[in-house]
């Protein structure tokens, strides 16, 4: 199980805790005719406080797309014409991941289509076979 799943399963719980103990005065006053629990309250708003901070950390639109899928993004925009685009995908890619030859390959692939942009295309294809020589 990964964090983000394992943190929401965290969240479930302090929320069922907070709720327990909010509910604690009450049933105490219901089923023993006095309000007790004075620190109830007090540890219901911390196991709620703890359920939203990992509820928003299991949660959190954190989730990049993997190396994989942003080349994958890229060959499709450039099949489609969108050239310009998948060029700007493929160098914010590099500039994350520096050391993945498929993306100055897949770049190189791209400058190919516009022969003002041969020399970009040739610099790319070199950096791709200087970090992957086989």
């Amino acid at each position: 199980m990964n964090f983000r799943a394992r943190a929401k399963q965290w969240s479930r719980a302090a929320f069922a805790l907070a709720g327990l103990f909010a509910s604690l005065p009450l049933a105490g006053k219901l089923l023993l005719g006095a309000w007790g629990f004075q620190g109830a309250a007090d540890i219901a708003f911390l196991c709620f406080v703890v359920g939203a901070y990992l509820h928003f950390v299991g949660s959190r639109h954190l989730r990049t797309k993997d190396d994989a899928a942003w080349l994958e993004e890229a060959l499709r925009l450039g099949q489609s014409g969108q050239t310009g685009e998948a060029v700007a995908r493929l160098t914010g890619l590099i500039r994350r991941s520096p050391r993945l030859w498929q993306a100055y390959q897949y770049r190189g692939q791209m400058w190919l289509r516009q022969p003002e942009t041969w020399e970009a295309a040739a610099r790319d294809f070199t950096e791709a076979i200087r970090l992957a020589p086989k």
